[in-house]
Parts: C-alpha cells; structure tokens; sequence
C-alpha cells in the first residue's frame, strides 16, 4: 500500500499541465489605446517613446492608435531571445480569423506587453472584437503560453 502511496505524487506531477520554460501569462485584456494615450514630456523633449516598464509591439509601427491586448507576461527563468507573440482575432466585419506575429524578447520576472493591431488593421474604438487568442511561441515554435476569450473557447455542444 505504501508504494501506491507515494506514486500518486509522482503521478499528479506527470499528469499536471506543465508550463514550458517558466513562463505564464498572469492577464490578457483587449482595450482600446488612442493615438495619445502613449504621448508623454519625456517623448516631447527626447523626440522617442518612453518605453520603461512595458514593451509596446505595433502591427504597424508608425500608427500608435488601435486595439491593444494588454498581457502580463510572468517568467521564472532566464529571459530568452526569439519569442514570437501569435494574436489571431475575429472581428464583427468579418467571419475570419486575421493573423498577426509580433517577436519578442522575454525578459526575466514579470513585464507587461502592450501588443497592438493599429492602424488600418483594426476598424476603430467602438469596435470590439468577437473572440481572440494570444499565445506566446518559443524559437522552435512551441507553444509556451496563450491565453483565449470565451467564445474561442466556446464549449463543444
């Protein structure tokens, strides 16, 4: 009886859900960023944007206004080059999934992303998305971490 005891241990940890290389998202928020909300003193006077405790990504780098999917990376490693973020989106317009990639690198500890579909590739503020999906893949193109809304997840009937 002992031994069946203290493979149930074991067995838990084998059959537990493993996250690949320390790393999680804590949250995942759509919001909607005007162009502004990233304007700030420092940028007025050194002529770049401030970057500090966050990693901005664009769809398109030149337009600063859009649909932003906030996500809180926690990582309990080593940070690590050639993370790639995968955003697929539905949007009301249309029925199909739109495909964005954004690389990255992954710091060690906590950072947050501020990983946005700006400009022409999103519709608007008032324009909420249907259903979406973010995952985070490694160099080889595991995935490492993702986190969808509801109705990408809607239960099979």
């Amino acid at each position: 009886m002992r031994p069946l005891i203290a493979l149930l241990p074991i067995l838990g940890l084998l059959c537990a859900p493993l996250r690949a290389d320390g790393v999680s998202f804590v949250h995942v928020w759509p919001q909607w960023h005007e162009a502004d909300f990233f304007q700030s003193f420092y940028e007025y006077r050194h002529h770049h944007e401030l970057d500090g405790n966050f990693t901005v990504l664009r769809s398109q780098p030149w337009e600063r206004g859009g649909l932003y999917f906030l996500t809180r990376v926690k990582n309990t490693g080593a940070s690590f080059k050639g993370a790639t973020f995968v955003i697929r989106v539905i949007s009301p317009e249309s029925t199909a999934t739109r495909v964005f990639n954004f690389p990255a690198e992954i710091p060690g500890g906590a950072q947050l992303f501020e990983i946005g579909l700006t400009g022409a590739d999103w519709a608007g503020a008032k324009t909420e998305p249907v259903a979406w999906n973010v995952e985070l893949l490694a160099a080889d193109g595991r995935v490492i971490a993702q986190k969808s809304s509801f109705l990408w997840e809607k239960p099979a009937r």
